[in-house]
């Protein structure tokens, strides 16, 4: 499946980082990761920390899949909002779900500083804003519940979001908690980082044919190798779809922009990310080289050629908006993308085992959180494999 189309901006900043062969002879192995982007090079790192014998395969060149189209906004905010994530699944899932996020952050802080990733990892702050009146009420309901909750919140009103961002909004939640990255450098970092420490990294070397046994799995590639393990893990995204005999994700349409380089940022501007009310909601932030990043104007996904055609008029419709809620902000497009995201219903991921894939693992996060929901699953399913329990195992189980 074409997951993403154009050149996205990480991709042209970046260029090759590193490079790894294809799988010609057969191996064995511990685990087996099939996936090469974020998730799978966090879980690769947490497999090798804990001794693991581990080899990871991609059909594609690395990071090349949803991981070079990523934003790259770390926020813990679930994209079910608390209070409402409160209702459908108790308060005790909801809360551990949303500190969860938010503790993640910081292990991705440390996670950088431990490999000494350039990948431009900055703490930044997020609002999460109203740019219409009908929100405000159900935007202070979840203000109140993160603040009685413990999260590091404030309220700040019309004028105070103008004052400082220049932004036209009519309130919103500030919270302390956010970063932003770039995911496909920090990738390339952490894959390269485990390789000196006994990492097998394979690209284009797609799974055709997997055989579940009792006590391994052994599968089969397109350039003829074959890989026994004794458990396999997918972080494979909503790709994984395809394998499910369940649904288990609603597959979306997004677009992103960046702008040219801007001569000089509003200090408070690029310390913040931002995300509104809106349905589907509009995300912004800058990155590391004084660019505006905005995305958004999703929509459901038919097929990669629907999306694509749909490109110039998104585009469009997304520097409106930009200056819509930034009028005194000139936006001038530098690059520009789509891609394709998985949806849950409850906004959380799927994390754990599948009652029709013995000795195999998923780690698939998905929504808004993706990286976040990959650090935290990446140290689940490591546990899981050691026999150990996690209380959000059963809220990110199959079947829920």
């Amino acid at each position: 499946m074409n997951i993403r189309s154009n050149e996205p901006y990480w991709l042209v900043k970046n260029g090759i980082l590193q490079s790894y062969p294809s799988l010609r002879t057969d191996i064995n192995c511990d685990v087996l990761i099939v996936g090469g982007g974020i998730t799978g090079a966090l879980m690769a790192h947490a497999a090798i920390q804990n001794g693991f014998n581990t080899v990871l395969i991609d059909k594609r060149e690395i990071a090349n899949g949803s991981t070079s189209a990523t934003t790259s906004m770390l926020q813990y905010e679930i994209d079910i909002p608390l209070y409402q994530l409160i209702k459908m699944i108790g308060e005790e899932g909801a809360v551990a779900s949303y500190k969860a996020c938010r503790d993640s952050i910081g292990r991705i802080r440390q996670l950088v500083d431990e490999i000494k990733s350039q990948c431009g990892f900055e703490s930044k702050k997020s609002l999460y804003f109203a740019g219409k009146s009908k929100d405000l009420n159900w935007l202070k309901i979840e203000f109140e519940t993160r603040k009685a909750k413990g999260f590091d919140v404030q309220w700040l009103d019309k004028s105070q979001i103008k004052k400082t961002y220049g932004l036209i909004a009519e309130g919103g939640i500030l919270s302390a908690d956010g970063a932003s990255i770039d995911a496909f450098c920090f990738t390339h970092d952490l894959l390269h980082h485990n390789t000196q420490k006994g990492l097998q990294v394979f690209d284009k070397t797609e799974l055709v044919k997997t055989k579940y046994k009792q006590d391994q799995v052994v599968v089969t590639t397109q350039t003829g190798a074959s890989i026994a393990a004794k458990k396999i893990i997918y972080c494979t995204g909503y790709e994984t779809q395809q394998m499910l005999p369940d649904k288990v994700v609603k597959l979306k349409s997004t677009y992103a922009i960046v702008s040219e380089r801007m001569k000089e940022l509003n200090k408070a501007v690029s310390d913040t990310l931002f995300w509104n009310t809106d349905s589907p909601y509009l995300y912004l932030r800058t990155t590391a080289d004084h660019r505006y990043l905005v995305g958004g104007e999703d929509e459901d996904f038919k097929n990669a050629l629907k999306r694509d055609a749909l490109l110039n008029r998104k585009l469009e419709k997304l520097v409106k908006t930009f200056q819509k809620f930034l009028p005194e902000t000139t936006f001038i497009e530098d690059f520009s993308w789509c891609g394709t995201f998985g949806e849950t219903k409850d906004g959380l991921p799927y994390i754990g085992t599948h009652p029709k894939f013995p000795n195999s693992y998923f780690c698939l996060g998905f929504g808004g959180n993706g990286i976040t929901f990959s650090t935290i699953g990446a140290d689940m399913v490591i546990g899981m494999i050691k026999g150990e329990t996690d209380l959000l195992s059963h809220f990110f189980r199959f079947g829920r």
